[in-house]
């Protein structure tokens, strides 16, 4: 069940934001997969599969339909969120906390703009994510769960530059991940290829 964290004043947010700046660009760990298996509800996981057709499996996003074409979002399949944002919104290293923002994987890397544009891709575990263009912001959700100027924050420019609120990805090689897991920035496709999806 979800219920709000106390939101931090935004000084004390600004405050965290060199932490979050200082995650390693290229090699780091996943601290943390959440499922969704309906709306409101989360389940912290010691590892998850992660399918080219289902993302998450037993997540929801398979289920929900995007606003926009009315079926589940390809480009928005995965929510990768850094784990260091994560602690700083919620004011707390509690992973029920990280949880409620709610994103399935949480990484200790720099998944800023620079460091991991559309189309970067990210080993984890047996799997392979990529980094879609489709941006990842705050919502009225996030308002509820982390307060105002926490999404006056992730939606800000330098926060959208950071991308303190996450990426979204897609599956682009299916496996298994598992809390711990090495997380590596890979090249990404070549330009002009293809990947079965």
């Amino acid at each position: 069940m979800i219920a709000p964290v106390a939101g931090l004043s935004l000084k004390e947010l600004e405050e965290g934001l060199g932490y979050v700046a200082a995650a390693s660009s290229d090699v780091g760990t996943l601290e943390l997969i959440v499922r969704r298996p309906a709306d409101l509800e989360r389940e912290l996981l010691g590892e998850g599969e992660l399918s080219l057709e289902l993302g998450l499996v037993g997540d929801l996003w398979a289920e929900r339909p995007s606003s926009k074409t009315g079926a589940p979002n390809p480009e928005a399949q995965v929510t990768v969120m850094s784990a260091r944002a994560a602690a700083l919104m919620a004011g707390s290293e509690d992973h029920e906390a990280w949880a409620q923002a709610g994103d399935q994987l949480y990484v200790d890397l720099d998944l800023s703009e620079a460091n991991m544009p559309a189309g970067s891709r990210l080993e984890i575990g047996k799997a392979v994510l990529e980094v879609t263009a489709d941006p990842h912001l705050g919502c009225g959700k996030f308002i509820k769960r982390f307060g105002v100027e926490a999404l006056k924050l992730v939606n800000s420019d330098e926060g959208r530059a950071l991308r303190l609120r996450g990426v979204n990805a897609r599956v682009v090689v299916a496996g298994r991940v598992a809390r711990g897991d090495a997380v590596r920035k890979v090249r990404g496709a070549e330009p002009g290829s293809t990947t079965a999806h």
